[in-house]
């Protein structure tokens, strides 16, 4: 009677096992499953990082991101960040890369690490119909007023080169244009796609100055001990290069800028 106890024992110890043994495969695999990418970026720079009518994150960098997540078998997080607050919440683990147009300078370089370029562009002007302003050199002179936005490359360049003029630096892109079509600066610094893009819109009361004075390339963020994620990320960059991704996006995002860049043997993003 005690070996047939001591059988019966064993019986339900198996037979609770295996019950529970389902429930532990599906815990390993959900264990298992490849963590989330969560990509910061600013959504309020169209048509890179912008949101559709519903809301939902849209846009160049968005799809890459996309492209991304695709090709290291990782599903995607975007977190809309303001962007001079991107490379704090990358720091502190908030996000895990940043793609947001960000330009690569040896300033961010050191609290950051940056991917291989993705993208080339350079600062250019926006600056008002009647504004003394006909070309870069005229931004060194005493008592410019000059647009920036908070925390871009064009901001930097301005508090270390351009110690004459009277730098106004302001948080959002709209209200550095706004200024420029009121006269109440004499240019606002920023890429040349934005400003060939807020000219459009406003033809009457603005002008552009699209041949860049100061290049700079575009990079996706990272923090410096992620290398294997780099590394990947460097992998990606090259092969969606090479298979024509970034070609794709300028055409779908970009087409009529695409083609008054190159009438006009101004370089182009792509």
């Amino acid at each position: 009677m005690r070996n047939q106890g001591l059988s019966i024992y064993y019986a339900i110890g198996i037979l609770f096992t295996l019950i529970a043994l389902p429930e532990k495969l599906l815990l390993t695999i959900a264990k298992a499953a490849p963590p989330i990418l969560r990509v910061g970026m600013e959504l309020s720079y169209p048509p890179f990082e912008m949101t559709d009518t519903a809301g939902h994150p849209k846009g160049i960098s968005v799809e890459l991101a996309k492209s991304l997540g695709e090709s290291l078998g990782r599903p995607i997080l975007i977190e809309n960040i303001a962007f001079d607050g991107l490379i704090p919440a990358l720091r502190t683990g908030t996000i895990d890369c940043i793609i947001s147009s960000m330009t690569s300078t040896p300033e961010r370089a050191k609290a950051i690490a940056f991917s291989n370029p993705y993208l080339k562009t350079g600062l250019t002007l926006l600056v008002g119909r009647d504004s003394p302003i006909l070309s870069p050199d005229d931004i060194t002179k005493p008592g410019v007023r000059i647009a920036v936005k908070l925390g871009t490359s064009a901001h930097k360049y301005a508090a270390q080169q351009l110690k004459k003029a009277d730098v106004f630096v302001l948080d959002m892109e709209s209200a550095a244009v706004l200024e420029v079509m009121q006269g109440k600066v004499d240019a606002f610094i920023y890429d040349s796609l934005s400003v060939y893009r807020h000219h459009r819109r406003h033809p009457k009361t603005t002008r552009a100055i699209l041949n860049p004075f100061r290049q700079e390339t575009w990079a996706i963020g990272l923090r410096k001990q992620d290398i294997t994620l780099l590394q990947a990320i460097n992998k990606f960059l090259q092969v969606f290069q090479a298979t024509g991704g970034f070609e794709d996006l300028g055409e779908q995002f970009l087409p009529e800028e695409k083609a008054y860049f190159k009438a006009n043997n101004i370089p182009f993003y792509f």
